[in-house]
């Protein structure tokens, strides 16, 4: 007996009508979707969660690392500060120097904060040993006598003799007693206008530099200072040689400055160039239009300068610049720059 309907023929499967199957399509391929949708929303929370806990450990090592250092750094001031009071100035000297080198390592994941915090206290000791230095040193031989004999053929020298800053810019071998009354004397140049200023080695060697109050004046520092602190400056190129600390640009315009050490703090500056070598980050404050750029200066003798200095030639945050008038971190400071490749100073005489 037949059933009704059409036989069916051995070996082939029964399938639905294409009237039955057409509703079916579009909430079968919705299925399939579902679940490609739901893997990719767990890929991606599961990818979330693994940068969270990234993050946090790696916070927990910045953490460590911060503890570390605050440690570290307590221990050898204080270690720097007992040689100092003992007496112990050559010790007390190559401690300090690891002690900036401290600072130097462990400015990448350091706070602003604490890098400020540092640099004071490292600069606190370079002047208490400098003037601990000084008190070591025949005081009223060298100060009185012995500048007064170097004072007239350093002016012989200087080409613009008669005008007012002949007081402030006595020689150029050793300069004027410009500095405060606790440090020790200071050398360099004050008040001049439209000059060519120049210091050499043996005039250098670890003295505390002072220029101020220049006016469209060129100076050369070829050697190795202890400190240099340019302060209200107009339209002067300052190109200087390696410093064994710390560098203050303080009030100035319009200035080229090329300068190598341990520190620069820059403070109430504007529309001034720097070509730097500076193995701690950089500072600037009350600063407008500040650019930065390599250190590229270079003169006979300055290899020699940079191993006295102490400064280390493979270390050199020429690009990385604080700005406490800055806070934002999700942004850059408007008030500095990085001067372009093809605008940088490449023939400097």
């Amino acid at each position: 007996m037949e059933a009704a309907g059409e036989a069916v023929v051995p070996g082939e499967e029964l399938q639905a009508p294409a009237a039955f199957l057409a509703p079916l399509q579009p909430e079968m391929a919705a299925a399939a979707v579902l679940p490609e949708r739901l893997q990719r929303r767990e890929a991606a929370r599961q990818q979330g969660v693994e940068r969270q806990r990234q993050k946090k450990e790696a916070q927990v090592v910045k953490e460590e690392q911060s503890e570390f250092f605050v440690a570290a750094f307590a221990r050898e001031r204080e270690a720097v500060e007992a040689l100092l009071a003992a007496g112990s100035l050559e010790e007390a000297a190559a401690r300090l120097q690891g002690l900036q080198r401290l600072l130097t390592e462990s400015v990448r994941f350091l706070a602003t904060y604490e890098v400020r915090q540092g640099q004071e206290a490292v600069a606190r000791l370079q002047a208490e040993l400098a003037a601990r230095r000084q008190q070591l040193q025949p005081k009223k031989k060298f100060a009185f006598r012995a500048l007064k004999k170097e004072a007239a053929p350093g002016s012989e020298q200087r080409p613009a003799e008669p005008a007012p800053p002949a007081a402030a810019a006595p020689a150029p071998g050793h300069g004027s007693a410009e500095g405060e009354a606790a440090g020790p004397p200071l050398c360099g140049f004050s008040g001049a206008e439209d000059e060519e200023l120049e210091l050499g080695p043996a005039e250098l060697l670890q003295r505390d530099v002072e220029l101020s109050g220049l006016r469209g004046c060129r100076v050369r520092l070829r050697g190795n200072a202890n400190t240099l602190r340019v302060r209200d400056c107009r339209g002067c190129t300052v190109l200087c040689g390696p410093v064994s600390t710390s560098v203050v640009v303080d009030g100035c315009s319009d200035c080229l400055l090329a300068l190598a050490c341990q520190q620069l703090r820059t403070h109430r500056t504007r529309g001034s160039r720097f070509y730097v070598h500076v193995t701690c980050r950089a500072i600037i404050e009350d600063c407008t239009k500040v650019s930065f750029a390599p250190y590229a200066w270079s003169y006979p003798g300055i290899e020699r300068d940079f191993e006295s200095s102490g400064l280390d030639r493979s270390s050199n945050n020429w690009n990385v610049v604080d700005d406490f008038n800055w806070l934002v971190t999700d942004k850059p400071s408007p008030n500095w720059s990085l001067i372009p490749e093809q605008e940088r100073i490449s023939c400097w005489d």
